[in-house]
């Protein structure tokens, strides 16, 4: 298991935070996300991925389903930033 921290801004918080579009993509997968947001009220939003397979992550992540689900929710992917845990 290898877990990724993954940030980026969104265009409406509280839309991003309520969208079940995250689970039904990552869910589907076995990847557990759990959200964060910034106390400050900034749109930086933040996901911590429990991934099981890092190919299998690497190749949904560049698939329309991801992309548009990401759009959907107002992801802004210029601002995207992984890390990803030693």
């Amino acid at each position: 298991m290898t877990l990724v921290l993954a940030t980026h801004e969104v265009e409406d918080v509280a839309k991003w935070v309520l969208s079940p579009v995250r689970q039904s993509i990552f869910g589907s997968k076995g990847i557990k996300v759990p959200t964060f947001t910034d106390p400050n009220g900034t749109n930086i939003t933040g996901l911590l991925l429990e991934e099981p397979d890092m190919d299998e992550f690497q190749a949904l992540m560049q698939t329309d389903e991801a992309r548009e689900g990401a759009e959907g929710d107002g992801v802004k992917f210029d601002t995207l930033q992984t890390l990803m845990q030693t």
